[in-house]
């Protein structure tokens, strides 16, 4: 039987019952939660790195929005708080859109 030992979306147990197979799972304890929360967010932000299409970028952006969700409620903060302050910056300093890319700052 492999072995996993990973972070899984909260359907995928009903997902293996229905193809009959024998697994185990078990419940994280906030601690261990909030690092396997940030281990899978690493996972599916390397595999958006790896995507070869549109289409397979757009799923991996759709787990890592996913994993923003969890993510901004261990921290007691909710998705709504989070477009806050990314509006907040963006006002203030400005989003990415432009495809600036700084090169060198002169020192003092």
């Amino acid at each position: 039987m492999p072995i996993h030992n990973k972070l899984v979306r909260d359907r995928v147990p009903e997902v293996i019952t229905k193809t009959g197979k024998e697994f185990s799972t078990r419940i994280l304890p906030k601690e261990e939660y909030e690092v396997e929360l940030k281990k899978k967010l690493s996972e599916e932000l390397e595999e958006y790195n790896e995507a070869n299409t549109n289409e397979e970028a757009i799923e991996e952006l759709a787990d890592i929005l996913e994993l923003l969700h969890a993510a901004t409620k261990i921290h007691d903060s909710s998705f709504q708080e989070l477009e806050k302050v990314r509006k907040s910056k963006a006002e203030k300093r400005g989003g990415f859109e432009k495809r600036i890319f700084l090169i060198e700052v002169e020192d003092d």
